[in-house]
């Protein structure tokens, strides 16, 4: 497999760390797993593992399972400026209707400042009358998400309770809520 070749070469070079890329420009789901849990056997254990362009927290959290330590993504802030934020119990498009009295916070569970001090109606109107300040709150309560992810993944790869995580917090990021 050119994929193992390519990693055997790339480690007798002995780089500090390595990055893989071109899984997320078109490719399934399916196969971007396969390849990145195929890789997890393949590259060191003690170097860093970079995930090129990968953003939604389930492949976020699915790809931590498969060795990968790093990743990077445009997904929380764009999204987040177009309206749709994540949360513990999936994707909210905060500027559906159905939020335009909504006085609940994006995530009752989050303790970002968007959370702690603005509602869902308000950020609402903010987006309907183009009022940029929408799109920070927005950004702001998604970087604060992003990091939480990934700090309580952390915890719990370090509690050795990685599978019980993703399998109870990850089961409903990536769905939308309706």
């Amino acid at each position: 497999d050119l994929r193992e070749e390519s990693a055997r070469k790339l480690m007798e070079m002995d780089f500090p760390g390595y990055s893989i890329g071109g899984l997320a420009v078109g490719e399934n789901k399916s196969d971007m797993y396969r390849i990145t849990n195929f890789l997890h056997g393949v590259l060191p254990k003690d170097k860093p593992r970079y995930l090129m362009g990968v953003g939604t927290p389930g492949d976020i959290l699915q790809n931590i399972e498969n060795g990968v330590d790093m990743f990077d993504c445009v997904m929380p802030t764009r999204n987040a400026r177009k309206g749709t934020v994540f949360t513990r119990h999936g994707k909210l498009i905060i500027k559906a209707a159905r939020y335009k009295e909504d006085l609940s916070p994006i995530d009752a569970d989050c303790q970002c400042y968007t959370c702690r001090n603005f509602s869902r109606a308000y950020i609402r109107h903010l987006f309907n009358v183009d009022e940029f300040l929408g799109m920070r709150l927005a950004t702001i309560h998604s970087l604060h998400f992003y990091l939480e992810l990934v700090t309580l993944a952390r915890e719990a790869i370090l509690e050795d309770r990685y599978k019980e995580f993703k399998n109870g917090f990850g089961a409903k990021l990536d769905t939308r809520i309706e």
